[in-house]
C-alpha cells in the first residue's frame, strides 16, 4: 500500500515536496502525473537497492527523487516549478529486478495521488 501527500498549490518558480509512504519494500519506485485526458506520465524513478535514479528530461535538474529506508518513504523534491507541472501526482511500486521501468504497466502499486497546482 502507498500513501502519497504533498500537493498543493504554489506560484511559479516555487517548490514542493512529495512524500510517499510505502508499507513494504519494492525493488522500485516512481513518480507519474496525470492531467485529464492525457496518458500517464512518467516523472522520476529511483532503485531501493543502490539508488539509481532516472529522469523524464522536462524535469531533469528541478526535480529530485530520494528514499529514506528507515521511514520506507520515497521523496519528490520539486523546485523551479512552472504551470505546464500541473497534475496529479502518483506514486508507484514495482517489484522488479536490474531495470528501472518507466511504462506505468510495469508498476503494480499505485498510490492515490495528490494534486499539484501551479499559477503562473
Amino acid at each position: 500500500q502507498l500513501q502519497a501527500s504533498g500537493g498543493g498549490l504554489v506560484q511559479a518558480g516555487g517548490s514542493l515536496r512529495l512524500s510517499c509512504a510505502a508499507s513494504g519494500r519494492r525493488y522500485v519506485m516512481a513518480w507519474f502525473r496525470q492531467v485529464p485526458g492525457k496518458e500517464r506520465e512518467f516523472v522520476a524513478g529511483i532503485k531501493w537497492s543502490g539508488g539509481s535514479t532516472s529522469y523524464t528530461d522536462s524535469v531533469k535538474g528541478r526535480f529530485t527523487i530520494s528514499r529514506d529506508n528507515a521511514k520506507n518513504t520515497v521523496y519528490l523534491q520539486m523546485n523551479s516549478l512552472q504551470p505546464e507541472d500541473t497534475a496529479t501526482y502518483l506514486c508507484a511500486g514495482a517489484n522488479i529486478i536490474g531495470v528501472l521501468p518507466t511504462e506505468p504497466g510495469a508498476f503494480t502499486s499505485w498510490g492515490q495521488g495528490t494534486q499539484v497546482t501551479v499559477s503562473s
